[in-house]
């Protein structure tokens, strides 16, 4: 299912305050007048604006390449298809789809494909939509980072890399002159790191303690135990940081990563940003931003990164929702004049209430007519009046049917532009034929018959092919070996000339296939 972009102005207008909430811990907080603080309880208020992100590991993320030669209206269609294609997706199950274009100038328009599976949403986010009634904006995490270039709290030059450690997840994430990149999940998330570190004492170590200690003396703790076993801990996790450092400079042709901001849900960890810098060799720093220029206050020592982020992006897809990939399966109902049952009680009540005009309007007019001398000529005029009055109405309806019918006409045409369409892109994918696989065939073919070919041209299915070989009669073994084989998929096959080179005594011969 791929999300189309809408917007309601009118419900934009009546949005006072931002919600943003972590469906991974349950903790919230509300912008209001310039102020973000903690929100203890979700409640259903159509003036707040709600909005969330799910992780990088419960989303399929790839880049797609189309055609500047397909038709804008087409594009979500074909996007939805490449997704099924090359991601392997189930075709048996609905998948929620979102894209944004990149920016490239090219003779092909490249596409970052976000793909999230409805059980997953369902699973964090039903028992919030039960509280709120809806959610308006669920951001993939990687795209967070997009709204700290926007707000030029980051300069969009260079390449950076952020890494965030959650409860449940841990991912790295590349921008490129303020555009996401890349972006991949590690097993390190803050859960894991417990856990690896009770594998490597060997018992179960107390969780409070661990994350107390973890969140106030990080890589300079105190305790030897814990230092080392977190020195081993982050030396892993540095490797694979490493790695994917290489393989993203290897496919995305980067030279250098110019900055890394490393942080955690539970905010800085003492001596990760010098451990960084000193393991990968990069500029490292904390990623934990002053938003006190965006007119954001908070009285907390230290707020997740992310609720920020969220916060920020709302304002940005606020502005445009274009902007920002949404993948919310759970919209707000929209205004009462613009659902179909408010439309339709509506235009009831206007029935009933013009159904109830006239009889009244002819009762007291009838009543008039009493009080007068019963001149039979009045009596006439009124009748007259009447009958041109539903001739007019007769009149006025037709001109509606003629308008609905050329309506009718006009979208019967566009929905046989659609079908059209399609029925072009299922012949496209199911019977077109790869021209590579049938050089290959030919290339089989003449290697069989020691046949070389030093020219070969192709113009829609004909396929002309120069050839020379030390013996004519090969030539005629190879045009029977073809026909005989390859009956079913030729049209026609003839060789139209035979010569022999003096100088080199090898014959030449042009072969024309014309394939069906």
């Amino acid at each position: 299912m791929f999300l189309k972009k809408s917007s309601s102005k009118e419900s934009k207008s009546a949005i006072k305050n931002i919600v943003t909430l972590n469906a991974y811990t349950d903790k919230s907080y509300i912008f209001k007048n310039d102020s973000f603080q903690t929100l203890n309880k979700l409640s259903y208020n159509t003036s707040n604006f709600i909005t969330s992100y799910v992780s990088n590991k419960d989303i399929i993320s790839t880049t797609i390449q189309l055609s500047r030669s397909i038709p804008q209206e087409d594009i979500a269609d074909i996007l939805e298809i490449k997704a099924y294609e090359e991601l392997g997706l189930d075709q048996a199950s609905d998948y929620i789809i979102s894209s944004t274009e990149i920016e490239n100038g090219g003779e092909e328009r490249d596409f970052h494909l976000f793909v999230a599976e409805p059980e997953i949403l369902d699973k964090l986010y039903l028992p919030i939509k039960q509280e709120t009634k809806y959610i308006d904006l669920i951001i993939p995490a990687p795209l967070l980072y997009k709204t700290l270039y926007k707000k030029e709290i980051l300069n969009d030059s260079g390449t950076h890399c952020f890494m965030y450690f959650t409860q449940h997840d841990a991912f790295v994430t590349f921008y490129k002159n303020g555009e996401y990149l890349y972006s991949k999940s590690i097993e390190f998330s803050l859960e894991q790191m417990y856990e690896k570190y009770c594998e490597i004492v060997g018992e179960q170590v107390d969780k409070k303690e661990f994350f107390s200690i973890l969140e106030t003396e990080g890589l300079k703790a105190t305790n030897s135990d814990y230092q080392q076993n977190f020195m081993k801990i982050f030396g892993e996790i540095f490797i694979t940081i490493n790695d994917i450092i290489i393989y993203t400079k290897r496919a995305f042709q980067l030279e250098t990563i110019d900055h890394m901001f490393i942080g955690s849900v539970q905010g800085p960890i003492i001596g990760l940003d010098e451990y960084s810098q000193n393991y990968l060799g990069l500029q490292s720093a904390d990623l934990n931003f002053d938003y006190n220029g965006q007119s954001v206050n908070n009285d907390e020592w230290y707020t997740d990164q992310l609720q920020y982020l969220m916060l920020l992006s709302s304002l940005d897809y606020m502005e445009d929702e274009s902007s920002i990939v949404n993948l919310t399966m759970f919209p707000r109902a929209p205004s009462f004049m613009n659902r179909a049952s408010g439309q339709f009680i509506i235009a009831t009540l206007t029935a009933i209430a013009a159904g109830l005009a006239y009889p009244l309007v002819y009762l007291i007019g009838s009543y008039a007519n009493d009080a007068k001398i019963y001149a039979l000529t009045i009596q006439n005029n009124e009748l007259t009046a009447e009958t041109n009055k539903y001739k007019k109405i007769l009149s006025d309806k037709k001109q509606k049917i003629s308008v609905l019918d050329k309506e009718i006409a006009k979208l019967s045409d566009i929905y046989q532009g659609k079908t059209n369409t399609l029925t072009a892109i299922y012949d496209k994918k199911v019977n077109y034929r790869l021209k590579s696989g049938t050089f290959h065939t030919i290339a089989d073919e003449l290697n069989k018959f020691g046949v070389h070919v030093d020219m070969m041209y192709s113009q829609n299915d004909t396929l002309w092919l120069s050839l020379v070989s030390s013996n004519d009669r090969k030539f005629t073994e190879l045009i029977k070996y073809i026909s005989d084989n390859h009956f079913d998929e030729l049209n026609q096959i003839d060789i139209e000339i035979i010569q022999k080179d003096q100088e080199s005594n090898y014959y030449k011969g042009l072969l024309k296939v014309d394939l069906r």
